[in-house]
């Protein structure tokens, strides 16, 4: 090659090259122009002319063609992009049937509103179906088995139908398959309204003598044989909860991530804070609705419970009429989910945004690939259970559902035992006071992230201090409590005569009473003893709506007062009063603590949402899903049930061998179990939120000294805003 030649080639070469790293840095274009003149000069003036001409050329058409792109770029921001989407698929309508006057509805608010109804109505029927079982247990003597179908089904279907439905779901359109659990929803309560509807409950109402009697009661027989309803109400309510446990999947893990994915990043904590305020108001309802309905605690047991007669009183239920309209709003959403199309309109800009953002993915997570077929979803799942990060997440969601369970079933007998309260204020306390609270929770939270814009470790940071918090006040509820009153042969014994923990005394002994009848009386003594007849009262009065007895053989102490007929009253009908007023207090407190563990739910939704690909969230929420079942909401009440009868002090055995109710519990120790459970299950959710935000920040270094690895060489980028 000829020497001129190759100098020419040499120069061009270098020129391209400073024009090129002039492109690349970030300087104003007359300081870069000027510049570049002022290095040609100096290069002009080493080199003859003819080896400069063709270079500065070149690089002189290169300057012009920039400037007029540069000159180009304003008047191409402010003309609208246009935004490639399908038409057909984000038109609102049934099937071929599009209707224009419906395509206001074809929006995330109108579709939120319907999927807020549908959450209430399922919620209701979780709080219905809760206070009819323990309302069908109080009356009937069930096995181990029927008591596990009864309280296990939902879970347990929930659970085996999860993974199947979050991946092929998730991969197929969201919204007809949340039309199919909004028919279930329905068809699953009248299921469980179909053994009340058209059924007689034909009971004896049995009196038996509550007062001292020297002749021997005879105990009733034994039933060997199952009541007809007793056996359809077992086989109804099972199916009607594994209706309800399968369409619980398609609500909660493909509506979820419907909405995540049609709104933007940081909008999505109040959409998910409002969908599930929507399902624990839905609860509080149900439990609102069927607390009239329950019996009172002070009645005869089960065996007694359990004579039917067609001679007796009729007591018909009204618990398939509520069934029934929670299933008529349940199907009044069917017809708008089934209009409701693949995509809403303005998703797609949404997606493109988000595709924008930075997430933290593990490369095997990110490029998996949907084949359809089972191979695929187990390597999937495989795939995200060795994901340590989502993993710490679904653990604290099973911790934090442990805590609902816990306070779902101690909370109603807590406030019956500790505040002497009847069953039925008891539960609507609960329901109408307690469970708002954690809606309230839930809608806070979501709008505490939606306005501070939390990063994932700004969320794990969140979930802490609000766990910590609530512990302080589950603490602070162990110290209001109401001092326990005097209770004969369980905290006093007879005033020496009798022994703690029989209820048998010299004083009662030829009385022959039976523990089958629970009617505690305040005798003048400022004793509350089990029954009259325990008390020794031989004679009794009703005056207005009090009943008094009188000539009680085991009350020997006390002021004594007489009635308008000059007999001397020696107790009255009910508990003694405790002169109690800490239960306010008591409601500030729990409260407090159920609103700050409530904050958690909306955070480790959108922690999940942000280390999974998109096309892996349905699938991530049912794994989660999956795992709250297996170590929160399967084993929960039956390990808190178990753990609750430690705390009891007296519980009725029949004649027939049948453990009865626990008439009497240990306050100080409900106290310690119920504080103990919820402040364990808040450190559990604390500690697998520490360790995923130190995993979590491993991950971000590694991927910040990739892109420095990948980018060292680029002087000055500007680096975008991240989501770590």
């Amino acid at each position: 090659m000829p020497q001129g030649r190759a100098l020419r080639l040499v120069t061009l070469k270098e020129s391209l090259a400073e024009a090129e790293s002039g492109r690349r840095t970030s300087k104003p274009v007359n300081a870069q122009d000027a510049k570049e003149e002022e290095r040609e000069t100096k290069a002009s003036k080493k080199k003859p002319p003819y080896l400069t001409m063709l270079p500065t050329a070149v690089l002189r058409l290169t300057r012009a063609t920039r400037r007029r792109k540069r000159a180009k770029l304003p008047s191409l921001k402010k003309a609208p992009q246009a935004v490639p989407q399908d038409s057909a698929e984000e038109r609102c309508g049934l099937g071929c049937l599009v209707i224009p006057c419906c395509q206001r509805f074809n929006s995330i608010r109108w579709f939120m509103a319907f999927y807020c109804v549908l959450l209430v109505s399922q919620g209701i029927v979780f709080g219905l179906t809760v206070m009819s079982n323990n309302d069908f247990e109080q009356d009937h003597v069930l096995t181990t088995t029927e008591k596990s179908a009864l309280t296990l089904s939902y879970d347990i279907s929930s659970c085996l139908v999860a993974l199947f439905i979050a991946y092929y779901g998730g991969s197929g359109n969201r919204t007809k398959w949340i039309a199919f659990a909004s028919f279930l929803v329905g068809f699953g309560s009248l299921l469980l309204a179909f053994p009340y509807f058209g059924t007689k409950d034909y009971k004896i109402e049995i009196k038996p003598e509550d007062i001292c009697s020297m002749t021997k009661v005879q105990s009733s027989t034994c039933l060997r044989s199952k009541s007809s309803f007793q056996a359809k109400y077992i086989t109804f309510f099972t199916l009607g909860q594994i209706a309800q446990g399968i369409a619980g999947m398609p609500l909660y893990i493909l509506g979820i991530t419907f909405l995540d994915d049609n709104v933007p990043t940081h909008s999505s904590g109040i959409y998910l804070g409002i969908a599930d305020a929507a399902g624990i108001l839905g609860y509080a309802l149900g439990y609102a609705i069927g607390a009239p309905q329950l019996k009172s605690s002070q009645n005869s047991t089960s065996q007694t419970k359990n004579a039917f007669n067609n001679m007796g009183h009729v007591l018909q239920q009204n618990w398939w009429f509520d069934f029934l309209l929670v299933a008529l709003l349940a199907w009044s959403t069917l017809i708008p989910f089934l209009c409701f199309p693949y995509t809403l309109a303005g998703t797609t800009k949404i997606r493109a945004r988000k595709q924008r953002e930075f997430y933290l993915y593990e490369s095997n997570l990110k490029y998996w690939k949907f084949e359809g077929n089972i191979k695929d979803l187990f390597g999937a799942v495989w795939m995200l259970l060795k994901s340590p990060v989502f993993m710490y997440q679904a653990l604290s969601k099973a911790s934090e559902s442990l805590i609902i369970i816990g306070a779902s079933e101690f909370l109603p007998i807590y406030l019956e035992t500790q505040f002497i309260l009847t069953p039925t204020m008891a539960a609507s306390l609960t329901g109408l006071i307690l469970v708002p609270a954690g809606a309230l929770g839930q809608l806070l939270g979501g709008i505490i992230v939606y306005q501070l814009k939390m990063s994932c470790k700004a969320l794990m940071r969140f979930i802490i201090a609000s766990s910590t918090v609530a512990i302080i006040f589950f603490g602070v509820v162990f110290f209001v409590h109401c001092d326990p009153v005097r209770f004969a042969g369980i905290s006093e014994n007879y005033n020496g005569t009798g022994q703690l923990g029989n209820l048998t005394a010299p004083c009662n002994e030829r009385c022959r009473c039976s523990t089958g009848l629970y009617s505690s009386v305040c005798g003048r003594d400022n004793t509350e003893y089990f029954s009259p007849c325990f008390a020794g009262c031989t004679h009794a009065k009703t005056i207005g709506n009090q009943k008094r007895y009188y000539n009680c053989t085991c009350i020997k102490e006390g002021l004594t007062t007489s009635d308008d007929d000059g007999d001397f009253i020696d107790a009255v009908l009910g508990k003694c009063d405790m002169n109690c007023y800490t239960l306010p207090l008591f409601f500030a407190f729990i409260f407090s603590g159920i609103v700050f563990t409530s904050f958690c739910g909306v955070p480790i939704n959108l922690i999940i949402f942000r280390i999974i690909p998109e096309h892996l969230h349905s699938l991530a929420i049912g794994i989660t899903y999956v795992i709250m079942r297996i170590f929160g909401t399967i084993p929960g009440p039956l390990l808190f049930k178990q753990t609750g009868e430690t705390s009891c002090t007296f519980r009725d055995i029949s004649k027939c061998g049948h453990k009865g109710r626990c008439w009497v519990y240990n306050k100080t120790k409900m106290a310690f179990i119920l504080i103990g459970i919820c402040s364990f299950c808040k450190l559990c959710t604390i500690c697998f939120t520490v360790l995923g935000f130190y995993k979590y920040r491993a991950f971000v270094r590694e991927k910040k000294d990739i892109l420095q690895d990948i980018t060292w060489k680029t002087p000055k980028t500007r680096r975008k805003r991240s989501n770590f």
